[in-house]
């Protein structure tokens, strides 16, 4: 059982202790989150009435998800809830939570194909929570959506969020490194991936939140061939991409050269694209 504290000292008391593992921005960005979300106050609540005290179920909650962020469990998989392109989707440690380089990905082909008369059929390759294909859907509503995914657990959730934003997709659970599933996919206008690039040699250079909690299935690919998922999808796309199609693909940023140039030998045109922090992110190719 966790003390009643008055409101301004469990808010602050939450906020210096977050400070032990993030920076103060990102403590009060996540603290504001949590005290929203299990307590209904917004920072403003609490100013207007820093004395109150909040119900014991309230406090507890509080407190217990205190005990689990500085475990470096992420809020999103505290919560259980993340946000992407402006919609609010489910996540579990069964997929990863969406970046928001991602969202510049889904941006950019939402962009390329608005001014388009067609009805795209799009592929979404590794979608895990289906944050990509829903977030197309929602903004392309005429376009076909077919998601597949290797985890049967990610697919579940996945199936959750589309539901919870009625948008009709199809979801498949398939091993896309398994050429013998090709034949399932059928053609498409649009292929995009955010698929699994970094090598398990850089595990140590990534944050206790990532390697502790975050699915390594989604996350990393071996040393030998950390290029595994773009080679197969530059194979992919030369019988299961319709003439003049588009690959929209997040990769490792010291990769991407090296990326883009499997695609170089048999398509149109590849573009890399670089994020909003100046990072080659993404790149964009034409069959």
């Amino acid at each position: 059982m966790f003390a009643l504290m008055m409101l301004k000292e469990l808010y602050r008391n939450f906020l210096v202790q977050l400070q032990k593992i993030y920076s103060l921005s990102e403590a009060t960005a996540i603290t504001d989150w949590v005290f929203e979300k299990m307590a209904s106050l917004k920072r403003s609540d609490i100013l207007k009435n820093p004395e109150k005290i909040i119900s014991p179920a309230a406090n507890e909650l509080i407190q217990n998800t205190l005990q689990e962020l500085l475990l470096h469990k992420p809020i999103q998989y505290v919560l259980g809830e993340a946000w992407f392109y402006h919609m609010k989707i489910k996540v579990n440690e069964h997929v990863l939570i969406p970046r928001p380089e991602t969202e510049e990905l889904v941006e950019q082909l939402i962009i390329d194909r608005k001014s388009k008369l067609t009805d795209p059929a799009i592929l979404d390759i590794g979608t895990g929570s289906g944050c990509i294909s829903i977030a197309i859907k929602k903004n392309l509503p005429a376009s076909k959506l077919t998601a597949i995914d290797v985890s049967k657990d990610a697919l579940a959730l996945a199936k959750e969020n589309a539901a919870m934003h009625n948008t009709h997709i199809h979801f498949a659970e398939l091993d896309f490194l398994d050429e013998t599933n090709w034949p399932t996919l059928g053609i498409f206008d649009i292929i995009i991936s955010n698929p699994p690039y970094i090598p398990i040699n850089e595990k140590e250079k990534l944050a206790k939140n990532v390697t502790d909690f975050e699915p390594h299935l989604a996350l990393f690919v071996p040393d030998r061939s950390p290029l595994i998922f773009y080679e197969k999808i530059a194979a992919f796309g030369r019988d299961h991409l319709l003439p003049n199609g588009k690959i929209y693909l997040e990769t490792h940023e010291d990769l991407a050269k090296e990326t883009a140039a499997l695609f170089h030998k048999y398509y149109q045109t590849v573009m890399i694209k670089k994020d909003m922090y100046g990072k080659e992110r993404m790149i964009i190719i034409t069959a």
